[in-house]
This record gives C-alpha cells, sequence and structure tokens, in this order.
C-alpha cells in the first residue's frame, strides 16, 4: 500500500469509527437513559401530580430533601386538582411534551403504556421491599410502567361526626347494601332541608362495580377488556337510586352534578350536603386535613360476597420522551424507600409500599394514618381482585359512564335505553 493509499483508508477508518460512535451515542440519547446535562451538570426534573394541599405541601418538601442530598439536581413541579388533570397530560403527551415524572392512575395507566408515552421502569428502581401483587399492578405486557405509591382500599366515608350527633350508630365493617339503604331512609327525616344522606351513585361506575362485586357478578370488564356489566344487576342498582331520589334521600340531581371532589366549597361531604358516599382509603387524608375529627372509614357493603377491593392508591411514572429516565428513576427510588422521605410523606399517597418503611412509620401513625390502615386490613380478607388494567377504561368511566348516568338522573333516558348506550359507548372506548 502507497502512502497516499494508506494516508485514504486511515482517514476513511477514522471517519467510519466516528461515524459509529456518534450512532452509538445518538441511540442512547434516543433511549434517554443517560442523556447530557448542561455544562454545570445539572439535571432538571419536570414533576407533576395531583391531590389535596396537604399532598402538595408534603411532596414540595420531599423535592427540596432530594434536592438537598442530590445538589446537581432541580425541579419543576406542576400540581393540580383531579379535574382538568388528565386532560393538560394528554395534550403534553400527544406533544412529546410531558413532564419527566408522572402521577399515574391505574384507570389510565395501560392507556398511556400502550402508546409508547411511558417508559419501561423495571430496572433501576429497588422494588424488592414492595409486595409483588402490588408492584405487578404497575405492569402492561409483563413490563413495569409505573411504580405504586401506596396501598389503598376501596369502600365508604362518611361524616360520623354528624351521625353521632344525630345519635346514630355509625356504620361497621360487615355491613350490608340493605344496611346502607335502611340507614338513609331511617336518618333522612332527622336532616334539614337541603341536606341529604347519601350522595346519588346512580352515575359513578366505581361505586356500582362494588356493588356488582358483591353480588359475585365479577369485575365491570374482563382482563382482556370485554364489557362484563350484568344487565340485571345494573338495572336494580339504577332503580334503588330512582326511589332514593323519589323519597329526598339522596342529592338531587342539580346538586349531584355539581359536585367537583376534594374541594371545599364543592365536594358534597367536605361542605356537608351529604353524610355518605364511596370512597378510598387514600383520599382520607385530603377529607381530614379539611375538617379533622370529622370523617371516618368503612369497608364497602356486602352482599353474597364483599364488595371492596385493594388497589395502588397511585403511581409514579416516566415519560418516554424524558431526556433524565436514569435520574427519574433514581428520584422514584428515594421516594419510595428513603426514611427521611417517608416520615414527611406520611400516608399522603396512601399507606408506604415499602414493607420495612411501614413498619419504621406505623409507631407514629396518627388517629387518621390508622384509619386507612385499619380499612385495608378490614377489606383485605376477602378482597374482591382489582382490574385496572383495561385500556381505555378512564375515557369510558370519567366521561362516557358520567354523561350517561346524567340523563338518567334527570329522567332524559330510559334505564333500558341507558343500558344499550353503556354497551355501545364501552365498544367505541375501551379496547382488548
Amino acid at each position: 500500500m502507497n502512502k497516499g493509499n494508506f494516508k485514504k483508508w486511515l482517514y476513511l477508518l477514522v471517519t467510519a469509527v466516528l461515524v459509529l460512535s456518534l450512532a452509538a451515542c445518538s441511540a442512547k440519547t434516543s433511549n434517554n437513559e443517560s442523556a447530557p446535562t448542561d455544562k454545570s451538570g445539572k439535571v432538571k426534573l419536570r414533576i407533576v401530580w395531583w391531590g389535596s394541599q396537604e399532598r402538595h405541601d408534603a411532596t414540595l418538601k420531599v423535592l427540596k430533601l432530594y434536592e438537598k442530598k442530590n445538589p446537581n439536581v432541580t425541579f419543576e413541579s406542576e400540581f393540580s386538582g383531579w379535574d382538568g388533570y388528565w386532560d393538560k397530560l394528554a395534550t403534553q403527551s400527544a406533544a412529546k411534551n410531558a413532564p419527566d415524572i408522572i402521577q399515574m392512575d391505574a384507570q389510565f395507566l395501560q392507556e398511556y403504556a400502550s402508546r409508547n408515552q411511558l417508559a419501561d421502569i423495571t430496572k433501576g428502581i429497588q422494588t424488592s421491599d414492595i409486595d409483588p401483587s402490588l408492584l405487578d399492578s404497575g405492569k402492561y405486557k409483563d413490563k413495569l410502567y409505573a411504580i405504586p405509591l401506596g396501598n389503598n382500599a376501596y369502600g365508604m366515608v362518611y361524616n360520623k361526626a354528624a351521625l353521632e350527633k344525630l345519635g346514630v350508630t355509625p356504620p361497621k365493617s360487615g355491613w350490608t347494601w340493605d344496611d346502607l339503604f335502611k340507614l338513609a331512609k331511617d336518618v333522612q327525616p332527622k336532616l334539614e332541608k337541603g341536606k341529604y344522606v347519601l350522595r346519588d351513585l346512580t352515575y359513578d361506575a366505581g361505586a356500582y362495580e362494588m356493588y356488582q362485586l358483591s353480588k359475585g357478578k365479577g369485575n365491570l370488564a374482563t382482563k382482556d377488556g370485554a364489557f362484563h356489566f350484568d344487565k340485571d344487576t345494573w338495572l336494580e342498582w339504577i332503580k334503588i337510586f330512582a326511589d332514593l331520589r323519589k323519597q329526598g334521600v339522596v342529592s338531587p340531581p342539580e346538586v349531584t352534578v355539581s359536585e367537583q371532589e376534594y374541594d371545599p366549597k364543592r365536594d358534597l361531604l367536605l361542605n356537608g350536603s351529604i353524610l355518605i358516599k364511596q370512597g378510598l382509603a387514600a383520599q382520607f387524608p385530603s377529607f381530614n386535613s379539611v375538617k379533622p375529627n370529622t370523617f371516618a372509614l368503612v369497608a364497602a357493603p356486602r352482599d353474597k360476597e364483599s364488595g371492596g377491593y385493594l388497589k395502588p392508591s397511585m403511581f409514579w411514572s416516566v415519560s418516554q420522551n424524558s431526556k433524565y429516565k436514569k435520574e427519574a428513576k433514581k428520584f422514584i427510588d428515594f421516594f419510595i424507600n428513603d426514611p427521611e422521605a417517608a416520615e414527611i410523606l406520611g400516608v399522603s399517597r396512601g399507606l408506604p409500599v415499602s414493607n420495612s418503611v411501614l413498619e419504621k412509620l406505623k409507631p407514629g401513625f396518627t388517629d387518621s394514618d390508622k384509619a386507612q390502615l385499619n380499612m385495608i386490613n378490614e377489606t383485605a380478607p376477602d378482597a374482591q381482585p382489582f382490574n385496572g388494567g383495561v385500556k381505555g377504561w378512564g375515557q369510558f368511566n370519567q366521561v362516557e359512564y358520567s354523561s350517561i348516568g346524567e340523563q338518567l338522573i334527570f329522567e332524559k333516558i330510559s334505564a333500558n335505553d341507558a343500558f344499550e348506550e353503556i354497551q355501545a359507548k364501552f365498544a367505541e372506548t375501551v379496547k382488548p
């Protein structure tokens, strides 16, 4: 090989190496596990969540703690109530501009994971101390896309102080739906005008699911996304509440549809309009922080079987388009496992998922914390299976089912026609 050809060959070799190196860097960056920081080595993580003011304040304190322990990291936080949260996140995700760390809910998890909007976080977070069944709730097609942040149970929350003032024995675990409806009818005459014992649960799919589960009819959707409403059971439920509305025992339509949950002025339980509604254990601090020592939790009413189930309160997920996946996962690991963080967070997102963290916190539990733990313990022995992995369920539940339910309570549609409409909307919205 002459000198000229050697130089040409060497040039081509160096060029090829550079191209391959750049391609490798590009692939690494597109995977976003270790994207470059700025010149100072700083990383800014965008993070978003919904919830009460108590949850907001606790989360901000944990972010400050993490920044103190990791001086190269800062946070840009976004916080809101439930209403509007999902519309904004959907817009951001579609534009590939979602925050790095996203508080996720079970009914929307499969939707975002199936659209490749969430990162696979199977590796990089210490999860050995989390109950396997709870951890599995964050999976989609055997990959982990969400880390549960709290253990939780679905049941009922009620105004204990008001019932005691009226001389009414509060409900206890093991009560039935008949007990609930009898309580509502017996107490209603004792209430002043404009107050009601029970929220109208006609257009709440989650509340109806408790009823269907207790009748031994299973979840409202199968795990593979098939429609599983039992028509006779559903029609029975709708008639019960139609009769209660006529008797003035449940909130009237115009009051029911005006509710904005967790808003002190518009949440029907918080503003004193009703005494009992469906609720999750993890929501209890939100109620208790507004009116301490007023409310209490009780397991879901039962029939042939239990009506309640255990579920993750919520999750942290990482955006697929995040430039800082590795750093985001490191923060999530800290959030669920660090003892100092756990002390700050308490049970603002439900009982801690780390078993060792939970044991350390138990001695310092407040009465509110113990209420959550007690409801979970009451539900656990014969809890129904939780099914949160149905694509499109969030849209169906929050929009389609609620809209049809509103037509029902305003008597704009018959029960039979409403059921057919529910089945049609389910087929359009929920995809296997």
